[in-house]
């Protein structure tokens, strides 16, 4: 169900957005989960209305997975909440910190995390995801020269591979008049290549294949297909397949879509109790992804990361004298009797 709703997200962000280059919903979920979890009012309704259950990231020899808290030094913290790491109020000392774990995160392919740290940053989440696989079937190196649409006359360099067999088509499917085409990865993560008829919106394209890969039926025909029959020594059936390799990074302020994330009175007027007992509100919440295909495999990573702010919070300015008693060796004890003064009972500890 957590998938589903994970997947929901990433469809309505692509129809949104109008296909971005590069996202990732299931980046953005569970940190929307865990802001659901400590919120309260109307900020935990917008939230639990789009992640209303935690979601466990995949991690396989193909993806990997993290997240990261960190919390102002002098921030108070609810009962129960965990501290992570603290942030020194230095921002420089703060901000390598921080890119260091997206690079680390990420096997350096986001090499730092996408929301600025000052003096004023109460808090950072931060989830990390990257994905890399090899094909089962390598692709090969080749030219692309389009006939027709926006990249008619082009030249472009392009990735090809021809397969026969039985189930050569069984990759080929379509939805909702889109052309969906599986290559699958040597472990367990595919890449779906997904493609519309013009004047078809990227965004709706997205969503459709998205919304409706589940279901989708096996095609021979589509967007971007052309059957014909051709002399063969071999009666089993061909899939051919010609792209362009590509090397996308896009960057994402997810407070720009405020509704789309459950964040807009988050991002007001907070609260989150859960999280301290000072008034927080999101101040900063974006996106940095990256997507490559080559003849060989895929990689992709997001860093996602959320700050907060204190919406009324005055750090301690004055100093106190602090009294520290040990009892490290052997001490005395008796119980009295408050009203009356009695001594009930006494002795002495000798070892602990």
């Amino acid at each position: 169900m957590t998938v589903a709703l994970a997947n929901t997200l990433t469809s309505r962000w692509a129809a949104a957005a109008d296909g971005p280059a590069a996202f990732s919903g299931a980046g953005v979920y569970p940190l929307l989960a865990l802001l659901a979890g400590v919120a309260s009012g109307p900020a935990r309704d917008e939230l639990l209305a789009v992640a209303p259950s935690p979601l466990e990231l995949p991690a396989s020899g193909a993806v990997r997975a993290a997240a990261g808290v960190w919390t102002r030094h002098d921030l108070p913290l609810a009962p129960g909440w965990d501290a992570g790491s603290r942030l020194s109020g230095d921002p420089a000392a703060d901000r390598a910190r921080l890119d260091a774990w997206a690079a680390r995160s990420t096997g350096g392919l986001v090499p730092a995390l996408p929301v600025a740290v000052d003096e004023d940053t109460a808090l950072v989440l931060a989830s990390a995801l990257a994905v890399e696989t090899q094909w089962r079937r390598p692709f090969d190196d080749a030219v692309m020269t389009p006939a027709g649409g926006p990249w008619s006359g082009l030249r472009l360099p392009s990735l090809s591979r021809g397969h026969v067999a039985a189930d050569a088509l069984a990759p080929l499917r379509a939805t909702g008049g889109v052309t969906l085409l599986t290559v699958e990865g040597s472990e367990d993560v595919d890449v779906v290549l997904c493609l519309g008829a013009p004047p078809a919106a990227p965004g709706a394209v997205l969503a459709t294949a998205i919304d409706g890969f589940a279901g989708a039926a096996p095609a021979t025909a589509g967007p971007g297909v052309h059957a014909e029959e051709v002399d063969a020594t071999d009666p089993a059936p061909e899939l051919v397949v010609s792209l362009p390799s590509f090397d996308v990074t896009a960057g994402h302020d997810l407070l720009t879509m405020p509704d789309l994330f459950g964040l807009r009175t988050a991002a007001r007027d907070g609260t989150f109790p859960g999280i301290s007992p000072v008034d927080l509100a999101v101040s900063s919440a974006r996106q940095q992804a990256l997507a490559r295909f080559t003849a060989l495999g895929f990689q992709a990573a997001t860093v996602t990361a959320l700050a907060m702010f204190p919406l009324a919070f005055h750090p301690p300015t004055a100093r106190r004298l602090r009294v520290t008693v040990t009892f490290d060796r052997p001490f005395g004890y008796f119980a009295v009797h408050r009203p009356t003064g009695l001594v009930l009972v006494a002795g002495w500890v000798r070892r602990p």
